[in-house]
């Protein structure tokens, strides 16, 4: 089950399709909100297929919206819908609740992992400073859970990073500048490993391969240290450091946050959009 606090899903009908949207959005493909551009600022889903496809591949589904005052449910297996949506009840609350066990004729693996699922979530709760994530694992005998909540976003991220390692500055490093819609915010905190730690965000996606952010990052921070380092007689000019010896025990995290993501391949593993690397490289 998830629950969200949010504005609910809406549920009035669309001239288009005279159906309720909330039944638009769980069983037609590409029924997102992230088309024209009004919906979201910022959005990690693009496309407008996650809701339809794990419905699709869900034994049953159910979803509840609270919304103006009402309760509104409607229950669906497979993909194909077993209640038409109504009103079950009424409420002073808003948001979102969908409860969904995944199809035993679609996967071969039913069980979840506890750590996965809590390792992403503590992942988003320091990308959205402020914002209370709560797990809870409630199977019979391995019972836990955490409400997870980081006023200092990012900083707190490379702090929990660097908690078993001995840092080389006790104050986390942070930069964050916006261009247009897009912001940037990068944290830095040296250690005394020889570990590179790089963890770059877009739209609170994790982007594994890097992309734009990250180059612009790289980039400005060997130039700078270059910079610094010839100005005050550190380096001679001949002998410029490298990349890896800018970054030889870093831990950053680089969260980055744009209207139109655009991602290299299917698995959002990289990030494309190249004026991210202006911005980035310009607050660094």
């Amino acid at each position: 089950t998830v629950t969200d606090d949010g504005h609910g899903i809406p549920v009035d009908i669309q001239a288009q399709t005279g159906k309720p949207a909330l039944e638009v959005v769980y069983t037609v493909l590409h029924a997102g909100g992230k088309f024209g551009g009004e919906g979201y600022k910022v959005s990690g889903g693009l496309h407008g297929v996650g809701a339809s496809v794990v419905n699709a591949l869900s034994e049953w589904l159910e979803v509840e919206v609270s919304k103006d005052g009402k309760i509104y449910q409607m229950k669906f297996s497979r993909g194909h819908i077993t209640q038409e949506m109504r009103i079950i009840g009424t409420t002073d609350k808003h948001g979102t609740k969908v409860t969904f066990k995944p199809d035993p004729e679609m996967f071969d693996t039913l069980v979840y992992d506890y750590e996965v699922l809590h390792t992403r979530m503590r992942e988003q709760a320091f990308l959205n400073a402020g914002l209370r994530i709560t797990i809870a694992d409630k199977r019979p005998g391995q019972e836990q859970g955490e409400a997870m909540c980081y006023e200092g976003g990012i900083r707190e991220f490379v702090t929990y990073i660097n908690r078993n390692k001995t840092p080389l500055h006790e104050d986390v490093i942070y930069l964050a500048g916006t261009k247009g819609d897009s912001t940037a915010e990068v944290a830095i905190q040296y250690n005394d490993s020889y570990n590179e730690t790089l963890v770059s965000f877009a739209n609170d996606i994790h982007t594994p391969e890097g992309g734009m952010h990250e180059t612009g990052f790289k980039a400005a921070l060997t130039r700078v240290l270059n910079a610094y380092g010839i100005k005050y007689g550190m380096i001679k000019e001949g002998d410029k450091i490298s990349g890896e010896d800018a970054r030889e025990g870093i831990t950053a995290v680089i969260s980055v946050k744009l209207t139109e993501a655009q991602f290299e391949g299917q698995t959002k593993a990289k990030l494309g959009n190249a004026y991210i690397r202006t911005l980035v490289d310009g607050i660094v």
